[in-house]
């Protein structure tokens, strides 16, 4: 039962992973801080926010909006951290918007499971002049984590806020937070849209989208988070990036967050409770420590997976699909989600399918998982009797226990059977309808390719799909600009393809993926907006560089050896210098008049061959502080290949996004855990649709120069 809390009233947690949910009647800024017993917030690195929206154990969301969740793991928090503060805030300026809560609806936060379920929820009462408050604190007591309702505004704003928690450079971060907000870094961005009574999904309010922006962030290994906005998908920005084009409704058009860390993602491998398909919660099957007995699906209503404590105002709202017969499913709409821009609204129906998917596979697992756990008590019972062991009393028990086990079985199967007809009629209908930077390589989208005029939203990177039903394909969309770098996989270790034993067509195969990924980005950018440069040492990815090459949209001819290594990073780092210096002096104009401001993706093949250890500095410097400031990487390397230098580079793995030239299932959604498997966006073979596209942009950038 949920708790609705005063102010100053406590209720313990018996959670350790959970969301704290926020609606507010106007776009609001959400952070959190960390501190010690005395609730003292010892330095920056103590804070989260749109521009370092992830901490150990937390992470907040990368934009503002007027509905947030944010991700807590208390199991994951650092030994001296006794005290999380949830942060609201006001964007400074506001664009014209409110410039105290006194003048909004009242902020509602709820303190939630993973599967939704409110465990206290505080209405934030009483607040007039205020532009920043503390929302609630999450707290340890005596080795256990309590919620308290705290609402203490302050009317000087966020740099006021930290200030009275003892953080020296209050004011400073405080700017820099509205910076990131102004500069839309931490734009609006709607979470995957829940699903109302009548099985369609709700466009009424938004709410930050999780995903797999998200990104995905965590540590590489099994299983890495999703890109995103929740993922998570939220993908998150750092200030300093630059502006992005502006949207209809007055804001930066560019993305901002950076997972969850991505969680970091917010993706992990870790179980998580699951919805059932009647709304109930499961817990997910991957936490054996987590498992009860749950309730069964039904074949009754359709998934409610709904927060609906506050409705705000949307945007315009999305198509309408026709009306359904009686008894049938509504028809599905391409665009039928919450958002300003058909682009938007597309990204935000691809991350709720995706989230849908998540959680009846969720449902399903879960209810075989009980019917096979109840099937297995049943028959050690009858095993425990010795009179059920005699004669055909113990045959008959049996049979009726497997009986049962089939009828549950059935039933589950029929539910999600169901919600995936309607998933794949959706996903019929949204396929086509993509933009290009949504699209895949065999859509007919890119025969009437154009240069775009504006920076996207987002970008695909391939697809996800789940063992039940491969057919069914989620596109994998990030963030743009990129928060994480990414690293394309040309190890084979984890791979469920097992006909590349060929090390030599892998690592081949790897470079086709990174000049397909390279070939995107390049296209949905306008011209001269995006650059891109290579360093292949040994020369082994010429073969895969053509289309780059020949159509002349590099930035310069592939770097070989040690000494292209050296210039090209060298270049890139000094960028890289120069305009973090400028950011923070607050004085871009004085940039060298011929410094190339475009975003800049470098390619590195074949890492760590050619790279010495000066080289491999500046190599993780890029990784760790180029995506702020509009320099990205992208990595084709075997990790056991780089061993030789320790764990030196381990932090570098962790930085980027892993992402294999093959299908494997490294992928973890951040609502219940499940392993997705990842597929690349390829070029079909024989398909001329690159040339084309990478022609069209090298004509673009001519003119424009």
């Amino acid at each position: 039962m949920t708790a609705e809390l005063v102010r100053g009233q406590n209720h313990s947690l018996s959670q350790a992973r959970l969301e704290i949910r926020i609606s507010a009647g106007t776009p609001v800024v959400a952070g959190a801080t960390l501190g010690d017993e005395r609730g003292t917030v010892h330095g920056v690195e103590w804070v989260a926010h749109p521009g370092t929206p992830t901490l150990p154990g937390l992470e907040v969301s990368r934009q503002a909006a007027a509905d947030h969740r944010l991700a807590v793991d208390l199991d994951a928090m650092p030994e001296a951290v006794h005290r999380i503060s949830v942060l609201l805030a006001l964007p400074a300026g506001g664009g014209g918007g409110p410039l105290r809560f006194g003048a909004v609806a009242a902020p509602f936060v709820a303190v939630t499971g993973l599967d939704g379920t409110e465990v206290a929820s505080y209405t934030i009462t009483g607040l007039d002049a205020e532009s920043a408050v503390v929302a609630m604190e999450l707290y340890r007591r005596q080795g256990a984590w309590k919620v308290r309702a705290v609402g203490q505004g302050y009317a000087g704003g966020l740099a006021e806020l930290l200030t009275d928690q003892g953080l020296p450079q209050a004011h400073q971060l405080a700017s820099g937070i509205h910076e990131a907000v102004a500069q839309g870094l931490a734009r609006s961005v709607p979470a995957p849209p829940p699903r109302t009574a009548d099985g369609d999904r709700s466009r009424q309010a938004a709410a930050p989208a999780l995903g797999p922006d998200q990104g995905g962030p965590t540590a590489q290994g099994a299983s890495d988070a999703v890109p995103t906005q929740p993922m998570s998908p939220y993908g998150t920005q750092a200030p300093g990036a630059p502006p992005q084009p502006t949207s209809p409704y007055g804001t930066q058009a560019g993305p901002a967050p950076g997972a969850p860390p991505q969680p970091t993602a917010p993706y992990d491998a870790q179980g998580a409770p699951a919805a059932s398909a009647a709304g109930t919660p499961q817990p997910a099957p991957t936490d054996p420590a987590a498992v009860t007995q749950p309730s069964l699906p039904t074949t009754g209503g359709p998934i409610d997976y709904s927060h609906p404590r506050r409705q705000n105002a949307a945007p315009p709202p999305p198509p309408t699909a026709p009306p359904a017969q009686p008894g049938q499913p509504a028809r599905p709409v391409a665009g039928d989600a919450t958002g300003w821009s058909m682009d938007e609204r597309l990204y935000n129906q691809v991350w709720g399918m995706f989230e849908d998917l998540a959680r009846t596979m969720a449902a399903y697992r879960s209810a075989v998982d009980f019917a096979d756990s109840r099937m297995e008590k049943e028959l050690d019972l009858i095993l425990s009797d010795p009179r059920s062991r005699i004669g055909g009393q113990g045959d008959a028990a049996r049979e009726a226990a497997r009986a049962k086990y089939t009828h549950l079985v059935d039933q589950a199967r029929e539910v999600l059977d169901r919600d995936l007809t309607q998933l794949t009629a959706e996903s019929e209908v949204v396929e086509p309808a993509l933009p290009p930077a949504y699209a895949g390589w065999d859509s007919p989208v890119w025969h009437g390719y154009r240069v775009p005029m504006e920076n996207p939203m987002a970008l695909r990177l391939g697809d996800l799909h789940l063992p039940e039903c491969p057919q069914l394909r989620i596109p994998l969309l990030v963030r743009l600009p990129l928060e994480r770098g990414l690293w394309i996989d040309s190890g084979r270790a984890g791979s469920l393809d097992g006909s590349f034993t060929d090390a030599h067509d892998l690592r081949r195969l790897s470079m086709e993926t990174a000049v397909a990924h390279a070939a995107r980005l390049l296209a949905v950018h306008p011209a001269g907006e995006f650059t891109v440069h290579v360093i292949d040492p040994a020369g082994s990815g010429g073969q895969a560089l053509v289309p780059l090459v020949r159509t002349g949209v590099l930035a310069a001819p592939p770097a070989l050896g040690a000494g292209g290594v050296t210039d090209t990073l060298g270049r890139l780092t000094e960028r890289v210098d120069l305009v973090q210096m400028a950011v923070r002096a607050g004085a871009a104009d004085s940039l060298p008049p011929g410094l190339d401001t475009s975003e800049q993706l470098l390619i590195v093949n074949d890492f760590p061959h050619g790279f010495d250890d000066r080289a491999v500095n500046q190599l993780r410097y890029l990784a760790d502080e180029g995506p702020a400031v509009g320099v990205h990487l992208m990595m084709v390397a075997d990790r056991e290949e780089a061993a030789g230098y320790g764990p030196l580079l381990d932090p570098l793995w962790r930085s980027l996004m892993r992402l294999t030239p093959v299908p494997d299932d490294h992928l973890a959604d951040p609502w219940v855990g499940h392993a997705w498997t990842y597929e690349p966006s390829l070029v079909p073979t024989g398909s001329q649709v690159l040339q084309h596209v990478l022609t069209a942009v090298a004509v673009a950038r001519t003119k424009r120069t």
